[in-house]
């Protein structure tokens, strides 16, 4: 439960049963809560920190960036990331 109340900043009886399919749309509910939270004009303090990842994952398993969000709102970078054929030597030694 501390799980819980730290990635959302709530409590709620359903996050009990965790393998429900109630408690997963709650929890989705909360994501996409806070996702609206974070691309919002205006800024505010989030309850918690578990946000929807923007992707949407088509019928046939592929994904792509949710429209308008290629790249993260607050930092940049690429939503689906980039292939990369060589990696810095940092990465791997």
């Amino acid at each position: 439960m501390s799980l819980w109340a730290e990635h959302l900043g709530i409590l709620e009886d359903l996050f009990r049963d965790a393998e429900t399919l109630e408690c997963v749309r709650r929890v989705n509910e909360l994501a996409q809560a806070n996702w609206e939270q974070y691309v919002a004009e205006e800024v505010i303090n989030l309850k918690g920190h578990l946000l929807r990842y923007p992707i949407k994952v088509n019928l046939n398993g592929s994904i792509e960036p949710l429209p308008d969000y290629v790249t993260f709102p607050d930092v940049g970078g690429n939503i689906l990331g980039s292939n990369q054929t060589n990696l810095p030597d940092g990465l791997t030694t």
